[in-house]
């Protein structure tokens, strides 16, 4: 909190961040996909709520605002490296672990203070799935977060697909390229698709159930490279939020670029 106090020139409040989401290009309306940093923008009078107080006020109700509330702790104890744990304990821990519910399962450490809050935030909704679930708030919301799909959670049957066939953008609030989520929809649609099988606690009929689903092998750690060649090509908005470095741009022009990104990079290694 000292060094956030030391590098913030004048306390950041609901109405100054709300004038510099304006100034970056946020309008009455926009549907919003948000990753956030709170550090990032200095000290905030409020915190989490000023931030997202400060969203809707400009967003409006005719807009919505749609974050990532992803739970991946929730997974296979097989699959776990930070830290590991032992395999006898592995059958304990799939027969025990509490099943993903959209009310009360935790945001992963991670994602940032913000998105956190927002999911208990009044007339927010979270999707039914238990480790890439999105929560959402606004006039699209229920659209956009219905029919959520277990297998290939951020594909064609997820909020991201919803969100590109719709004038949809993405706001980088202090966070950077590399927890751009809607990259991950360009990840289904090249040649290179490595498969692999997951497992989760959900409800089915008010019964917990270990329930096993598909998904690709994520590579996340290509996106801030990717990012840096989108920002280079495009013309993304951008400007400071508070003392947060910030980026306005187009979900449906980052996902075309990162599947022509990602198939080149593949052809090419």
């Amino acid at each position: 909190m000292k060094k956030i106090i030391e590098y913030t020139r004048f306390p950041r409040t609901k109405q100054s961040i709300a004038e510099d989401l304006r100034a970056l290009g946020l309008k009455k309306g926009m549907t919003l996909l948000v990753h956030s940093s709170l550090s990032s923008l200095g000290w905030v009078n409020g915190g989490e709520i000023a931030v997202i107080q400060a969203l809707i006020e400009v967003v409006t109700e005719e807009g919505t605002i749609v974050m990532p509330s992803q739970s991946v702790e929730l997974s296979d104890p097989a699959e776990w490296q930070y830290p590991p744990v032992p395999q006898e304990w592995w059958e304990t821990i799939r027969d025990t672990m509490p099943a993903y519910h959209p009310d009360y399962t935790p945001v992963t450490t991670g994602l940032g203070k913000i998105v956190e809050v927002f999911r208990n935030y009044p007339g927010v909704i979270r999707s039914s799935h238990p480790n890439y679930s999105f929560v959402a708030w606004g006039k699209e919301k229920n659209h956009l977060l219905d029919d959520h799909s277990l297998d290939f959670g951020l594909g064609e049957q997820s909020p991201l697909a919803k969100l590109y066939h719709q004038q949809s953008f993405v706001l980088l609030l202090g966070a950077q390229f590399g927890s751009n989520t809607c990259f991950h929809l360009a990840e289904y649609r090249i040649p290179y698709r490595k498969i692999v099988s997951k497992a989760a606690p959900v409800l089915m009929e008010g019964k917990r159930v270990w329930k096993e689903f598909k998904d690709l092998e994520f590579r996340e750690e290509l996106f801030d490279q990717l990012g840096e060649d989108f920002e280079r090509e495009h013309a993304l908005l951008s400007g400071n939020v508070g003392s947060a470095d910030c980026r306005l741009f187009s979900l449906k022009e980052a996902v075309d670029y990162a599947e022509a990104w990602l198939t080149n990079y593949d052809h090419n290694k």
